[in-house]
């Protein structure tokens, strides 16, 4: 019988400081919306940093949602594999006190590091101290989310059904997301 791929849906960031919050908060919109099946597991993974390895280290792939800051205008959705996990920006200059690439270095140390994925959003602001999301951050959840569900088929992982009615893009099709 062979191993089914294990799968970390992790949402990551400061919900204290308006759009940091935001992978947390997609991870929620995907909880909410949609069963999954149960080789994929969804987490709140907030500000916890390495303390997050023990999931780490259980899963096969690894899908971060979280913010980026690159060089694109806010709201602009980001595709980060490799060396580009390092753009990843709620694991480094913040309460974690590490990013994610040292975090999977640090598994990868201790037995298993699994495949890893980020898709992020240019956030609006991620400084202001504010248990919301900015209002533009939170216009674009359920298009955000319906580009990770793309992606996530697009590597054959796709929920078991939808709660809400939303329905993903087919795989193949145009995901939006800037690499």
């Amino acid at each position: 019988m062979q191993h089914e791929q294990q799968v970390l849906i992790l949402g990551v960031g400061n919900i204290l400081l308006a759009d940091e919050g935001f992978g947390v908060c997609a991870v929620e919109y995907l909880r909410e919306r949609y069963s999954w099946p149960e080789h994929v597991r969804l987490l709140d993974g907030g500000t916890l940093g390495l303390m997050l390895m023990r999931e780490i280290q259980e899963c096969d792939l690894l899908v971060v949602l979280d913010i980026v800051r690159g060089s694109e205008k806010p709201g602009t959705v980001y595709l980060l594999e490799g060396e580009d996990l390092r753009k990843s920006f709620s694991f480094r200059d913040s309460m974690h006190q590490t990013d994610l690439l040292d975090t999977l270095i640090t598994c990868e140390l201790a037995g298993h590091r699994p495949q890893a994925v980020v898709i992020g959003l240019e956030p609006f602001d991620y400084k202001s101290l504010s248990v919301e999301l900015t209002p533009e951050a939170h216009a674009l959840l359920p298009e955000f989310c319906r580009k990770v569900l793309t992606e996530l088929a697009r590597r054959g992982i796709e929920p078991a059904c939808a709660k809400g009615g939303d329905v993903p893009e087919k795989p193949g099709t145009e995901s939006g997301i800037t690499c």
